[in-house]
């Protein structure tokens, strides 16, 4: 791991590795009891990756590493709105909303936990003759690509359904969460004490159609304005999608462009606007360009769903540098906001 000039700059990963150097070898083999067998290579990994960083990055990771924890404990034993209160006395307002927003995310993957570690198609055939309402709730506690996946499968009239509902959800009762986890797994019956969950969200539904396929993106889309255009509106702009390539900076499309495969750029940009591809083409090299337009040269009688299934690549190659902080994404009139 290169050294950092500040903890910012750290992936979650190597924060993590940090923190399990630092409380020593005894502390750090008990965190590991309790951790699954693919993130205990991964934290492995990035320990034997260590390499030295300024003490003021030590700190820093430390400090925010026991500020989450405080922030957890306080949450647990007193619930949401006596957290806020205790953590904007020794925090301030702003840092308060950012480690509860962090925290109740962490708090959220406790429930349902079966329901991230099942096979999609199980829990497809779990949901997919529910209520709409229940499956967004459901769909709010699985995984990204589970998510998307039983999206796509359910019947049309049903998945704007559900993303509309998803988009709408802002807090859930322990209470609803926990009869509803019970019917579906009854040894998940423990919830966390909290007054309220935050499930669901404008956030979380454009991270799942940010993982469906263009086709259903473009139908959802589609029925979800005739619906409600300030909703899908909403969504559209919490997405990063292939013609918002044109909004990022020339670091980030030459990063991306030299991480994806080169056969899924040309036809990714055969099919894309003349301001995508004079986008891409001014922000690489000349060689670079000339070797990318023989390539869409020789391209002949491309199928649409060829082009999709490129973009869509693309897309999540630059969501991926963007998650591992090697890129930033902005979105539209955000100012300096930026897509976690």
């Amino acid at each position: 791991m290169a050294e950092a000039k500040n903890a910012e700059e750290l992936t979650a990963n190597q924060k993590i590795a940090l923190v399990l150097a630092a409380m020593g070898a005894d502390n750090a083999s008990a965190i590991y009891k309790h951790l699954s067998d693919d993130e205990i290579e991964a934290l492995s990994t990035e320990v034997a990756k260590l390499e030295y960083q300024p003490i003021d990055v030590v700190e820093g990771v430390l400090n925010e590493f026991y500020e989450l924890c405080l922030t957890q404990k306080v949450v647990t034993e007193g619930g949401v709105d006596y957290a806020r209160e205790i953590l904007e006395k020794a925090f301030g307002s702003e840092a308060a909303n950012n480690l509860l927003q962090r925290i109740t995310k962490q708090l959220k993957t406790k429930s349902f936990d079966f329901v991230r570690k099942a096979d999609y198609k199980n829990l497809l055939a779990i949901v997919q003759n529910e209520h709409p309402q229940t499956i967004a709730l459901i769909l709010s506690y699985a995984r990204i690509d589970q998510a998307a996946a039983i999206l796509a499968e359910l019947p049309k009239e049903k998945r704007v359904e559900v993303v509309e509902r998803i988009a709408r959800m802002d807090r859930a009762s322990p209470d609803v969460i926990k009869a509803l986890e019970a019917t579906l797994e009854k040894k998940f019956a423990n919830l966390v004490n909290t007054d309220s969950m935050e499930v669901g969200g404008i956030s979380y539904v454009a991270e799942v159609m940010n993982n469906v396929d263009r086709a259903t993106e473009k139908y959802i889309f589609d029925e979800l304005s005739a619906r409600d255009q300030k909703l899908a509106d909403q969504i559209k702009q919490k997405m990063f999608v292939f013609e918002d390539i044109v909004n990022l900076d020339s670091m980030a499309i030459q990063e991306f462009t030299k991480q994806v495969d080169p056969k899924d750029l040309a036809i990714a940009i055969k099919g894309s606007t003349q301001e995508v591809a004079e986008c891409i083409f001014s922000n690489i090299s000349t060689r670079a360009r000339e070797s990318l337009q023989a390539d869409i040269e020789y391209l002949h009688n491309v199928r649409m769903r060829d082009v999709e299934a490129a973009q869509q690549n693309i897309v999540a190659t630059i969501r991926r540098l963007e998650q591992e902080q090697i890129i930033t994404i902005s979105h539209g009139g955000g100012g300096d906001e930026v897509i976690a």
